[in-house]
């Protein structure tokens, strides 16, 4: 996310207007002590690398680490991969989460998911030991002999980030407890596409609860069976209130810290997305530009885009990349060896892009989507596809647009006064310009 640009899953009325503002990256401060006069630190920021395969996005992480920890950042970096290649950056061995490696400022360790599930285990034994479901047959399981199941890693993942930087409020516990306090957390994903499928998870599951809650209510079997599923949720996975809940109380919060998550995702002040390519390769540059597209339609703003430098060609940029890439910044990694562990004091003194991942450099990419009520007209800014590729329906009256493209799919909910069915489309500047018909 952009440290100026525009919240995406909170669509523009209107003109864009500037705002402050895998392989994520988490900048953590301190909140002040309660009763102190002192002005509140600044949120945690997380950002993230996307891109083909290849193109340096672990390298783009370990970098990022580097420089914020030369910044006087305390900073970690969590790798969810089995690939060596930051530890051969960091010319060390990766630690554990419970033991990490330490360097001055930074500290690494491999993420790995067999090592995340005693905390969640245990906060589903004592929720079942509160509710009796199973009678005690969970305790005859222990954490130790779980295995990893599809889907569970990512989990896992948004657990962890949850833990060091905090963006459900406290909310949920079915989580790895921190012990540690970063200022930088850098979380290295295991591929662009499971950092998209994180990054666009929460608001995709906000769509399901509201239509689970919807089928609830309107069944015997939902409004019989619904009270002790909620309770069954709150026990084991959300932070319990100050009194009992009811069971509308109960979808009332679940909604409330996925909309949390969705707020981090699109605040410029605590997400940042940023791609990683190569010029020198054609099918590279065409697959970051393709990522873009999938990023916003995720529901994130991409903040630039960083590229790797040879010394026999170091002016990649001609005027043909400039205008696929317009209007994101453009960051040059300097050249790195693979045959010998870089000297970072070197790299660092090399690296100009630092602008880039502090905020200093503003990022001019349009939100995701503008709605123009007098025009009523609705813009898609969707990067690296054709119109061709895109796909739109609608259900429900007329009350919701369905964007599908880039494997992903998007309800975009109309403002009460634009409602209606759409009239027709232009594809013109990488954006999807949706005309809806007037009442």
């Amino acid at each position: 996310m952009a440290m100026f640009t525009h919240l995406p899953l909170k669509p523009s009325i209107g003109p864009p207007i500037p705002r402050f503002g895998s392989r994520f990256l988490v900048v953590k401060c301190n909140a002040v002590a309660g009763g102190s006069s002192a002005p509140a630190s600044p949120p945690t920021k997380l950002v993230t690398f996307i891109g083909k395969g290849g193109v340096g996005k672990t390298t783009c992480a370990v970098l990022a680490a580097q420089y914020y920890a030369s910044q006087g950042l305390r900073t970690c970096l969590a790798v969810q991969s089995q690939d060596p290649t930051a530890e051969f950056l960091l010319s060390e061995k990766l630690g554990t989460y419970s033991a990490p490696l330490k360097n001055g400022n930074l500290a690494a360790f491999r993420l790995e998911s067999t090592k995340l599930l005693a905390e969640p285990w245990s906060q589903l034994k004592n929720a079942d030991a509160e509710l009796k479901f199973s009678q005690g047959a969970l305790d005859e399981v222990v954490s130790d002999e779980l295995s990893i199941l599809p889907g569970m890693d990512s989990f896992l993942a948004i657990g962890l980030l949850d833990s060091l930087s905090n963006f459900t409020g406290n909310s949920v516990k079915l989580k790895p407890r921190s012990t540690e306090q970063y200022d930088v957390v850098v979380y290295d994903g295991p591929s662009s596409e499971e950092t998209l499928r994180i990054i666009g998870a929460p608001e995709r599951t906000r769509w399901y609860l509201r239509r689970l809650r919807s089928l609830a209510d309107k069944t015997d079997t939902g409004r019989v069976t619904l009270p002790s599923i909620m309770k069954a949720v709150e026990a084991s996975t959300l932070e319990r209130g100050p009194s009992e809940r009811s069971t509308a109380e109960i979808w009332n919060f679940v909604d409330s810290v996925f909309s949390k998550i969705v707020d981090t995702f699109s605040d410029p002040r605590r997400f940042g997305c940023y791609i990683v390519t190569d010029f020198r390769n054609q099918l590279a540059s065409d697959s970051a530009l393709r990522y873009w597209g999938c990023a916003v339609q995720a529901g994130v703003v991409v903040s630039g885009a960083f590229y790797t430098a040879t010394p026999e060609n170091s002016d990649l940029l001609s005027d043909a990349v400039r205008e696929s890439y317009g209007p994101l910044a453009l960051g040059e990694v300097p050249p790195l060896s693979f045959t010998t562990s870089p000297d970072w004091k070197k790299v660092l003194t090399e690296f100009e892009a630092g602008d880039m991942l502090n905020g200093k450099q503003l990022p001019a990419a349009p939100p995701g989507v503008v709605f123009d009520k007098a025009a009523r007209t609705v813009t898609l800014f969707l990067p690296g596809f054709a119109k061709s590729e895109i796909k739109l329906s609608q259900w429900r009256g007329g009350s919701e647009l369905l964007v599908d493209v880039g494997d992903q799919r998007r309800s975009i909910i109309l403002p009460s006064d634009m409602r209606g069915k759409v009239a027709g489309a232009k594809f013109q500047n990488k954006s999807l310009v949706v005309t809806i018909k007037g009442s």
